[in-house]
């Protein structure tokens, strides 16, 4: 049984060689290099975005002053107004319903052909995991100015950009997901003379489909965040609302928006987190 080293022991050692306790110089002049560049970088960029002190205190003044406008928060009174409210937060939670939808019925047989544990063809799958990123690298806003060019204002335009979006980060989650599973359940399958397609269909998507459905609702959540902003370009939902009393310096009515979107955003986080729980527990207690 070896002894344990005092700390005296290693004071003593530390003296009589001290560069076997210090990391070797080539190591400490790389990371003072990094340090340094990175040192640099930082600083070359808030000199180049016009950073001051003075440019600080000024803004936060004048942020000071917005915030003044937007209390107390607007009540609507005319139920015109209140429609046209709803109507906007409505449309908002739609475009993220049927985005999200649409985006995962098309992500869901494209991640197949992205999973290695699927698609054994190399060339062909590294094709179809480039797809997703050239997808996945618009973001939603860019790809709402294209679909309102393509099909005019209104949500259609947002659904469609969404619905895009989605196919990109979808199919890769869900490929991953599918790369991720046990394989034992899949080889129990094929050794008891199941076919390729019975393997996927018995041993592999139960395992997959609660995290599928735990990413899909995810998703979703953030897509109603995101349906708020293109809102703003014109492509429907309680964005352009936002926008137009933005533009009117009617702050009071806009922190009220805000507010109403904050309490939808909240209201859907905790229904996905209930049904995402109540449908993996189900599953996971299934056999």
């Amino acid at each position: 049984m070896q002894s344990k080293i005092s700390p005296t022991e290693i004071a003593d050692w530390r003296d009589r060689m001290p560069q076997a306790f210090r990391q070797p110089l080539q190591v400490r002049l790389r990371r003072l290099e990094l340090l340094t560049g990175f040192t640099a970088l930082f600083a070359w960029c808030l000199y180049d975005f016009g950073f001051s002190p003075e440019r600080i205190v000024t803004g936060l003044g004048r942020l000071g002053r917005v915030l003044s406008f937007m209390f107390p928060p607007h009540i609507w009174t005319q139920w015109d107004e209140i429609v046209a409210i709803l109507e906007g937060l409505g449309e908002t939670l739609s475009m993220a319903f049927l985005g999200t939808i649409l985006g995962a019925i098309l992500a869901f047989p494209l991640s197949f052909l992205g999973a290695k544990t699927i698609n054994r063809l190399p060339l062909l799958r590294f094709g179809v995991r480039r797809g997703f990123d050239i997808i996945r690298a618009f973001e939603t806003l860019i790809l709402a100015l294209v679909f309102i060019r393509a099909f005019g204002l209104g949500p259609l335009a947002g659904v469609m950009a969404i619905a895009v979006s989605e196919v990109g980060v979808l199919a890769k989650l869900y490929a991953e997901a599918i790369e991720n599973i046990s394989n034992k359940p899949v080889e129990g399958v094929v050794a008891s003379g199941g076919s390729r397609l019975q393997a996927i269909r018995f041993a592999m998507m139960p395992q997959v489909m609660p995290v599928l459905l735990s990413i899909t609702l995810y998703n979703f959540e953030s897509n109603v965040r995101s349906g708020t902003i293109l809102g703003i370009v014109g492509a429907g939902g309680i964005g352009f609302l936002l926008s137009d009393r933005i533009g009117a310096y009617r702050w009071d009515e806009a922190w009220s928006i805000i507010l109403l979107i904050i309490v939808m955003v909240y209201v859907i986080d905790a229904l996905s987190a209930n049904i995402r729980t109540r449908f993996i527990g189900t599953m996971g207690t299934t056999r």
